[in-house]
């Protein structure tokens, strides 16, 4: 049965995007499947663009909120202080921080990554007395205007409406194909008085590029830039709002190269459950805020310090789930290869459970996704040119369903490319 979609372009805005991609009316989820209105059932491997880490209606947090909300537990506190903000507090700092020896301070801006991004922003260019940031080619921070000024694509900085301005885009890991010295012109004009270049407060970077195309920056690249920033009075933010809560692996995507940013933002997965939940973690020294100098009124979603609650306790006590997603990256990524091997055109990237296949035809990437929709698998694509398809499935998503995910997208691969 077809389902009714008048009501979205009568009523809904032209910006609407995944709705063109996946025409039907979803109405219930579990794990890692997510089901129409009439009754059939896609394999997820979207997750919310990562902020189902743990999967649809996670039964152990679904519990806990629920009984949260039956004893009538505060829903909206602006940032007062409540149980469930020092629960989740406590959490973090037991399951974070103290096992990693990091000395982070938390920020809880607006809900949203982009929220996360500004927050962070502004604080470097607090913390510095400096207005630049360096931002790299590729990446994508957020939509609003300050986190827009650090996004590479130009079709989402068009949408702006005014000019971007105090960033500086530089070459992200590998940029130039392994051909151009790492770094060799960006220690350059920062150490040139003839460049130009104003001294940034602050450099913000992804260690796996989501929306720019699962660009990998490898570990050495990234200690590189550390260090750099670190030998010139520079902020390192990492930007985890996709890439963390354990999409890699390790909880923070930065932990496998041994780095320690002086900003962190975090969003998506971290309130575990789906509801809207950011942080902005920062070192100790670089708490300068006044009260009140930057704020949200939603910053205080007590619901999702619950489910964040109780996604750090079942989750993140050990190491199961990190070694857990490596293996099964590495399954994930060899078919991947084992689809690319076999055809003309394609290669794969990718870390933990966040993998990319790309098409040197970038059109057939939009295609796959639209031939693996009519087939029951939810992906999307990404990169400068969509030339990307790009699987984020939920961590705890089985073996079983990762395998049949894959063969659903080896045979939409075939069926486009034949």
């Amino acid at each position: 049965m077809q389902s009714d979609m008048s009501i979205f372009p009568r009523r809904e805005s032209e910006v609407r995007g995944y709705i063109r991609n996946w025409p039907t009316v979803f109405d219930t989820s579990k794990g890692s499947w997510i089901r129409d209105e009439n009754g059939r059932d896609y394999l997820d491997f979207f997750a919310g663009a990562g902020s189902l880490n743990y999967g649809h209606n996670n039964p152990i947090f679904k519990e806990a909120l629920i009984d949260y909300i039956s004893r009538d537990g505060i829903t909206h506190a602006l940032d007062m202080a409540t149980m469930a903000k020092r629960d989740f507090l406590g959490a973090i700092e037991d399951r974070l921080l103290t096992p990693r020896n990091l000395d982070y301070k938390v920020q809880f801006p607006g809900p949203t990554g982009t929220n996360a991004v500004e927050a962070a922003l502004k604080l470097a260019r607090k913390v510095t007395g400096r207005e630049s940031i360096i931002s790299f080619t590729n990446a994508f921070h957020g939509m609003t205007l300050g986190s827009l000024s650090v996004t590479g694509n130009s079709m989402k900085r068009a949408g702006a409406g005014i000019p971007l301005v105090h960033a500086t885009p530089m070459p992200f890991d590998n940029y130039f194909d392994g051909v151009s010295e790492d770094f060799h012109w960006f220690s350059r004009v920062l150490d040139d008085s003839g460049s130009g270049l104003n001294k940034p407060a602050a450099v913000i970077v992804e260690t796996v590029q989501g929306e720019g195309g699962i660009n990998v920056a490898r570990p050495e690249w990234l200690r590189a830039l550390a260090e750099l920033c670190a030998d010139r009075d520079i902020l390192m933010i990492v930007d985890d709002v996709q890439m963390g809560c354990g999409r890699t692996g390790g909880f923070f995507s930065f932990e496998e190269a041994g780095i320690t940013p002086d900003i962190v933002t975090l969003s998506k997965s971290i309130g575990g459950y789906g509801l809207p939940l950011a942080l902005t973690l920062f070192k100790s020294e670089l708490d300068v805020w006044t009260p009140g100098e930057h704020n949200g009124t939603f910053r205080g979603n007590n619901p999702a310090f619950i489910t964040a609650t109780a996604a750090l306790n079942t989750y993140w006590s050990d190491d199961v789930l990190e070694k857990d997603t490596l293996r099964k990256g590495e399954l994930v990524r060899e078919q991947l290869q084992n689809v690319a091997d076999t055809l003309p055109g394609l290669s794969t990237r990718g870390r933990g459970l966040a993998q990319g296949l790309r098409f040197e035809q970038a059109d057939y990437a939009a295609k796959v996704c639209r031939a693996a929709f009519e087939a029951g698998l939810l992906v999307e694509t990404s990169g400068p040119s969509d030339e990307v398809v790009k699987l984020l499935p939920a961590l705890t998503t089985t073996d079983e369903e990762l395998s049949h995910g894959l063969s659903i997208l080896a045979e939409s691969v075939a069926k486009v490319m034949a």
